[in-house]
């Protein structure tokens, strides 16, 4: 029996297949199209043909894809939402969207609604539903409407108000509205929780479309096998989840290459730098995951708190532009993209990018240095100098420590790095380096990951993290993961002294084989 990963880079679209017990058998890299979803059937058809593997055999199929991200970004492809918040009287003095950038927020905020409603953190009832007010505002978004976010005060201590508010709302708009739910997506903050949600819901149409797809393109090739979807925090989920859930997807190309860096190079622990043609991202492992901010995240401009891998990225990549000559140059951002091969100069074209600098310096591409013979070697080492310095400048701002530290390269782009940069023990470029994120994709195991806060007077500490930990494990179970495989990874407890009752927060995540 196969796996096969796919991921989709802003460049290069990789695909990766490994056998039953998880070695590679064979990776390939192909120029990301348009419309993205030729790209993965381009990548998808080279590596089942290169490996020589009977098609039949495959039995999982994962992929890792920037369709949602880019739908944010780009401000396109996005339903227009309903938004309904649990929180009178406690929040009205704070609307709905009132933090969002104003052009996604016309694309695409409907309608919104402050109801009755609530709970205090440890689960008591603030106030009661009244189901006139959710009759009334449905009705006045009905025909309108494509999609509908619904979030609460501490929904995550309790979700009862949300899950009968959306029975309503499905009562007036028909079972076939998306609606996203707060305490399924967030944490406990409710603004971020809450925007969270809205962007799952604009995303609806989306994810379903890139998940129906990515199963055509499996059929179109005779794979009949289950087909899974990287997460931002380095794991899977299924074909239903992702579409309920798409807004999940967001971040997983990071998350592939630093899972995949771990499973490569046999390091747990490590800082990870993935150079693609476009961006460098850099991400810290841990235990074999990557480590996850510990601060909302800003998506498009709006301030989330989903879970979301720690990373910082920079424009200094394979196709990374140079302007300028020897006394005042620019390093990118700009990058020439998956039209690399058509306008580097190494490939024959015009423009200088960070892989002439490469071919330069000998570094790579030795049989086409003749394409950039006439390239200055100073003017290039100059340019390399500051690529370092950049680099280590980031490195500098991941690390927690002085000490060094080893380093993981992936990507293809990572051709531009340096043989020694300050900070770092030693530098690791494993087998298959090229194609991490694609490895990473295929490695799969499914999580699943649970914060709630309780009152210590009312409940045990030990009671409270049990009550979680079966939580995450249902959530793990549902998302796809076989039970009896099901590990914790860790169980975070913090006190919270500001909140009366002896609070505790509690955070598990657990992780689990693919079924």
């Amino acid at each position: 029996m196969y796996r096969v990963g796919i991921d989709v880079g802003g460049t290069n679209t990789d695909a990766c297949v490994l056998d039953e017990n998880l070695n590679v058998i064979h990776s390939v890299k192909m120029p990301t199209t348009e419309d993205v979803e030729s790209g993965i059937f381009n990548a998808l058809d080279k590596v089942i043909k290169e490996s020589k593997i009977d098609s039949k055999l495959i039995k999982y199929a994962m992929l890792g894809t920037t369709h949602c991200t880019n739908a944010i970004v780009e401000r396109k492809r996005l339903n227009n939402v309903a938004m309904i918040r649990i929180a009178k009287p406690a929040t009205v003095a704070i609307e709905p969207f009132i933090d969002w950038p104003e052009d996604l927020r016309e694309k695409v905020e409907l309608d919104s609604i402050i109801i009755t409603g609530g709970y205090e953190f440890d689960g008591r009832l603030i106030a009661d539903l009244c189901k006139d007010e959710v009759v009334e505002f449905c009705n006045r978004v009905k025909d309108k409407v494509e999609s509908v976010a619904i979030s609460g005060v501490f929904s995550p201590v309790n979700n009862s108000q949300e899950k009968t508010v959306a029975a309503w709302v499905r009562e007036v708009l028909g079972d076939d509205i998306p609606i996203s739910l707060s305490n399924e997506i967030g944490n406990i903050g409710i603004l971020e929780r809450e925007n969270a949600a809205i962007l799952n819901s604009a995303l609806s149409t989306v994810g379903k479309d890139v998940s129906l797809g990515f199963k055509k393109a499996l059929e179109e090739l005779g794979i009949n096998c289950d087909i899974y979807f990287s997460q931002n925090d380095g794991t899977l989920m299924n074909l239903e989840y992702t579409m309920k859930y798409p807004i999940f997807t967001i971040g997983c190309g990071v998350t592939n290459s630093i899972r995949g860096a771990s499973f490569l190079s046999k390091v747990k622990d490590a800082v990870v730098v993935d150079v693609g043609g476009t961006t460098c991202d850099l991400g810290i492992l841990q235990n074999g995951f990557p480590r996850e901010s510990a601060i909302s995240v800003q998506i498009g401009g709006v301030h989330t708190n989903f879970r979301m891998p720690d990373i910082i990225s920079i424009g200094l990549a394979g196709g990374t532009i140079i302007k300028g000559d020897k006394d005042n140059f620019e390093i990118g951002p700009q990058s020439v993209g998956y039209k690399i091969t058509e306008e580097a100069m190494v490939f024959g074209g015009n423009t200088l990018t960070l892989s002439d600098v490469a071919a330069k310096l000998g570094n790579a591409f030795e049989d086409r240095v003749n394409k950039v013979k006439d390239l200055d070697q100073s003017y290039c080492q100059q340019i390399q100098a500051k690529v370092k310095e950049t680099l280590e400048d980031v490195i500098d701002q991941m690390k927690t420590s002085q000490d060094d530290v080893d380093l993981v390269l992936t990507g293809g782009g990572s051709i531009i790095v340096p043989d020694e940069l300050q900070g770092i023990g030693k530098i690791i470029r494993p087998p298959h380096y090229n194609a991490a994120n694609a490895i990473g994709a295929a490695l799969g195991q499914v999580s699943g990951d649970i914060e709630k806060v309780y009152s210590l007077d009312q409940i045990s500490r030990e009671e409270a993290i049990n009550k979680v930990k079966e939580e995450a494990i249902n959530k793990a179970v549902k998302a796809g993961a076989k039970e009896e495989s099901i590990e914790v990874l860790f169980i975070e407890d913090v006190p919270l002294a500001y909140l009366p009752g002896n609070a505790i927060r509690i955070k598990i995540k657990v992780v689990g084989d693919l079924i």
